[in-house]
Order: C-alpha cells, then sequence, then structure tokens
C-alpha cells in the first residue's frame, strides 16, 4: 500500500510496502487532491481513498478519522521531581472527528475511488498548533482511513500525517538585529578565566525575529587569538519547557550543527552565517498553559588544545 500526497508539484511525503489483505490482492490507499498543508481553522482538508482488488470485497463500513494531539513527555533528570506534573503530561487533544464515507455493502473488483472534503473543526476553544516533532513536546496531525470487514476478514487501516501550518503573522515583522563580541572578559560561567588564550571575535546577527522560511544570516570576524581556531560552528538548539503550577521542566536540545569554519581561520576575514531552519523540527514560537517551544543559537568557536567557547542568542521565530 502508498500513502502518497499528489499537488502540482507532485510531492511524495513517504510511501511504505504494499499491505494487501490476507490472501487477498487488496490495496488500500489515501490519496491527497493537493498536498496536506492546513494553513487556518475550519480550512477543508480534501482527497480521496483508493481501494483496489483482484475480487469483490465486502464490507461492515468506511470511516474516515481525523486527529490531532500535542503529546508531552519528561525528560529522564526530571522524572519524579513533579508529582504533581503528571496530569498535564496527558495527551492534549486538539481535534478528534469521524465520519462515515461508506454504509456497509460490497466493493466491485478493481479500483473505487472514494473522494472525502471536510473542514478542520477544533474541540472547545483548542488551538490550531502549528505541526512540530520535538523531543519532549510532539504536535501532530493524522488521517486514518478504516474499512471494517466481518469477523473471518480483518480490518484495513491506513493512516497519513498531515500539516498544519499556523496563520501568518499581522503586520510586518520588524528585523532585530545583534552585534555581539567575544572575548575572555564576556564569557560566562567560566572557573578558571586566567587559562584562556586571549582572542577578540567581533560579529552581527541580522535579526533574531526571523521568519521560519528565511534562513538565519549574518557574519563573524576573528580579529585576534593566541591560538590556533580548530573550527566555528553554529548550533540551533529547541528549548521546550512542560510543567504547571508546580513546577516546569526546562529542557534544551541540539536540533543541527552546522560548521561555518575549519581549520585556524584567517584574522579579519568575514565569515557567513547563513543557517535554514528545518522543516518539522522547528515551528513559531510558542508558549501555552502548560508548555512551551522556544529557540536559540549557539555560536561555539573550538581552540586548541580543547578550550570550547560558546555564545547563546535566543531566537523569535514567526510565520508571516
Amino acid at each position: 500500500m502508498k500513502m502518497c500526497l499528489e499537488g502540482r508539484d507532485r510531492m511524495r511525503l513517504f510511501a511504505c510496502s504494499p499491505t494487501p489483505g490476507p490472501r487477498s490482492g487488496h490495496v488500500f490507499s489515501i490519496l491527497a487532491s493537493r498536498r496536506l498543508v492546513c494553513k487556518k481553522r475550519s480550512e477543508m482538508l480534501s482527497g480521496v481513498v483508493v481501494i483496489s482488488g483482484k475480487d469483490a470485497i465486502q464490507h461492515q463500513g468506511v470511516s474516515l478519522t481525523v486527529e490531532g494531539s500535542v503529546n508531552l513527555q519528561l525528560s529522564a533528570k526530571s522524572v519524579g521531581v513533579f508529582e504533581a506534573f503528571y496530569n498535564s503530561v496527558k495527551p492534549i487533544q486538539i481535534i478528534n472527528s469521524t465520519i462515515e464515507m461508506v454504509k456497509p455493502g460490497k466493493f466491485p473488483s478493481g479500483k473505487t475511488e472514494i473522494p472525502f472534503e471536510f473542514p478542520l473543526l477544533v474541540k472547545g476553544n483548542k488551538v490550531l498548533y502549528e505541526t512540530y516533532h520535538g523531543v519532549f513536546v510532539n504536535i501532530q496531525y493524522t488521517l486514518r482511513c478504516d474499512m471494517r470487514r466481518s469477523l473471518l476478514a480483518k480490518d484495513l487501516t491506513k493512516t497519513c500525517e498531515f500539516i498544519v501550518h499556523s496563520a501568518p503573522q499581522k503586520g510586518k515583522l520588524t528585523p532585530s538585529p545583534v552585534d555581539f563580541t567575544i572575548t575572555p572578559e564576556t564569557l560566562q560561567n567560566v572557573k578558571e578565566r586566567a587559562l584562556l588564550p586571549k582572542f577578540l571575535i567581533r560579529g552581527h546577527l541580522n535579526s533574531t525575529s526571523c521568519v521560519i522560511t528565511q534562513p538565519l544570516t549574518g557574519e563573524l570576524v576573528v580579529e585576534s587569538s593566541e591560538a590556533a581556531i580548530k573550527s566555528i560552528e553554529l548550533q540551533l538548539v529547541r528549548v521546550e519547557t512542560c510543567g504547571c503550577a508546580e513546577g516546569y521542566a526546562r529542557d534544551a536540545t541540539e536540533i543541527q550543527n552546522i560548521q561555518i569554519a575549519d581549520g585556524d581561520v584567517c584574522r579579519s576575514l568575514s565569515v557567513p552565517i547563513y543557517m535554514v531552519f528545518p522543516r518539522l523540527f522547528t515551528c513559531p514560537t510558542l508558549e501555552t498553559t502548560n508548555f512551551k517551544v522556544e529557540f536559540e543559537v549557539n555560536i561555539v568557536v573550538l581552540l586548541h588544545p580543547d578550550h570550547l567557547i560558546t555564545e547563546n542568542f535566543p531566537l523569535k521565530l514567526c510565520r508571516t
């Protein structure tokens, strides 16, 4: 069985090997009439369910279920710290609706297409958050089709994920450029500052308020350094906070690491900073009652022999 999304670009989201029904050549698929990317509440989700087989297929009905939820998880270091927190880590259901597509009956041999179209209606005052695949916070939306069959035949089920984008921010995003200077004196959390070699690194980020579909840019210049430089890297970090009134568990984990310079960089040479925000693993900065998703970027400089210099910059991501 294949799950694929078809649009003008005929983009394939993912595919899996065919899963025919027991002792039959039945194939069960979900195809979208366009890319399954929904950008606002109550937007229409449309497509077709394709059922094909060599023989006629007896069934007890075909239904389609849309589910969306936020799954929270405690890190190993936080387990047992907040007893009251366990009630707030239960999945937060955003959307859950089922429609009956076909009543019990029989599908003829060959290929049968069943079109569907329905709005994404959230439960109560819930918000349709943007799709996000994190470590301790996961926001996911799925479309599941079930074909119920008799007791002697196994039910057929197929599931695929669709992507939800949050509503664009109103108004124009105001850039927030940041200039930085890194020296031994500006570093924090240094135990033996006197043992660090002398160095001076200057640079700037064009903006720490970033549009998620555009790259983070800037430049960096090594003015001087007593020790040879091994490498300079950009590290994108997710900061996920889960909790309740009794306390919060805050965890930072790496999303990606990009090397922007290798070896002893020429002094006074401008090194460009350029990082694309990965799809699904980032989302607009999000803050709710039970969880927060924030992002930071670290500029990491490794000096000989093993001095690790890190400068941290909080980011605000949005969609326009």
